[in-house]
């Protein structure tokens, strides 16, 4: 097979324009820039766009082989299999804003795959080169910094607030898709619950807002009322039933990404509770099943009642108390430990109350959910392609599962790979 160039990404369509840009206030807005392809533009003196150049890999060899010296003996073509193509280059715009340290925050979906950050501050006209310099994968924020001074000339970090109340109100700023400006969109705190981070496949803490979200405001700051950052834009929800619920999360959760490997049932129900052997005034979860590969598994088992984890007890609907008369998921007091931290956990077994100290440690997933930006491992033996199974691999090739496009799968295919027909030429005979 002769050599394979690779084609040009296509200029994207203008966006749509969506609401009308609001006038930023005063003071926050400076540190706020936009990223494309993580590319940070000068906005309000802390607020930056970034751009980031990506090209989304299905997987590529990590080395490549090394050509012989004669130039006779070539080796064969290479094996044309989904696990080496790389999708076309294309480009995204972002947010982030400046923290102290000439360090700017975004988030980590928003350098995917990059091959190329770029940001701009507001009201400037040049894009300078950024370097990443941490993805944190789980809690979907990545870390950069510009080497070029005259970036940092005029922008004053932002300054970090608590975490906000309920009904509280919250400026998120950014780079939105609808215009090339800054926007600035207001509302209130309506939820504060441990959610399901989309690209880290974590949960943790986050907050719901009422004010829009849209593609590109991801990494831009949140503000209260006296301009200090509160929060990180990250998500939004879709769906034809809901509308202006975005999310971002707060600085208090970013401690450590350890869990408890355990599946649990609520124990409301009064007949479940007497059938497990406990008291009117215990409360807890019962464990369903237990991850054979975490460390709980030698110390925990299926049907135990969970009282309490470390000293704080647990409901039957399995929250403990957050603050202001609040209640959250006892999970969020297991992300607040580290990976290789000690928590003491209460059981009920047959009814007897037993105490453990169990070593928390990360998810190890058999099935992992990301692969942290990196192209996926494969090896090719006698025309098989083997590669290690993932959700992104499944959601990427595994089309003909989805009833929905079951039957668009096979068009897409020869499509996608430039396969001429479904039957090979000899099965065709």
């Amino acid at each position: 097979m002769g050599d394979t160039k690779r084609k040009r990404g296509r200029k994207p369509k203008n966006p749509t324009p969506s609401q009308p840009l609001q006038s930023p206030p005063s003071s926050p807005l400076d540190d706020v820039f936009s990223l494309s392809n993580i590319e940070i533009i000068p906005s309000t003196s802390s607020a930056v766009e970034i751009t980031t150049t990506a090209s989304r890999p299905r997987g590529r060899p990590k080395k490549l082989p090394k050509l012989p010296d004669n130039p006779d003996a070539l080796p064969p073509p290479p094996i044309l299999s989904p696990c080496r193509h790389r999708k076309r280059q294309y480009s995204s715009s972002s947010s982030g804003f400046v923290i102290s340290r000439r360090r700017v925050l975004t988030n980590a979906h928003s350098v995917e795959h990059y091959t190329q950050v770029k940001v701009k501050k507001r009201g400037s006209d040049t894009k300078y080169l950024a370097t990443v310099l941490s993805i944190g994968t789980e809690c979907d924020i990545a870390m950069l910094t510009v080497n070029d001074d005259e970036f940092w000339e005029g922008v004053s970090p932002v300054e970090f607030g608590e975490l906000p109340a309920l009904q509280d109100a919250v400026t998120v700023v950014g780079y939105p898709i609808g215009g090339d400006t800054i926007s600035v969109t207001s509302g209130v705190v309506s939820r504060i619950e441990i959610l399901s981070y989309v690209h880290g496949s974590t949960e943790l803490l986050g907050l719901q807002i009422d004010a829009a979200i849209n593609s590109g405001n991801s990494g831009g700051p949140a503000f209260n009322d006296k301009g200090n950052c509160v929060g990180i834009a990250f998500q939004s929800l879709k769906h034809e039933d809901a509308e202006n619920i975005g999310y971002f999360h707060g600085r208090t959760f970013m401690l450590g990404f350890p869990i408890l490997g355990i599946e649990w049932q609520k124990m409301e129900n009064p007949d479940l509770r007497k059938a497990m052997g406990m008291k009117p005034e215990q409360k807890g979860v019962r464990i369903r099943r237990v991850d054979p590969t975490a460390p709980e598994s030698g110390v925990l088992k299926s049907s135990d009642i969970v009282l309490s984890f470390d000293g704080v007890d647990i409901a039957n609907d399995g929250t403990v108390p957050f603050r202001h008369g609040e209640r959250i998921g006892f999970s969020y007091l297991v992300s607040q430990k580290y990976a290789g931290d000690s928590s003491a956990i209460k059981v009920l077994r047959s009814s007897a109350i037993l105490n453990f100290n169990i070593k928390l440690t990360s998810h190890r997933r058999l099935i992992p959910a990301h692969n942290k930006g990196r192209p996926p491992s494969y090896y090719i033996i006698a025309g098989f392609v083997f590669t290690t199974v993932s959700v992104p691999y499944l959601r990427s090739e595994i089309v003909v599962l989805r009833t929905k496009t079951a039957k668009a799968a096979t068009p897409d295919i020869l499509a996608t790979h430039c396969i001429p027909s479904a039957m090979s030429v000899d099965l065709k005979a």
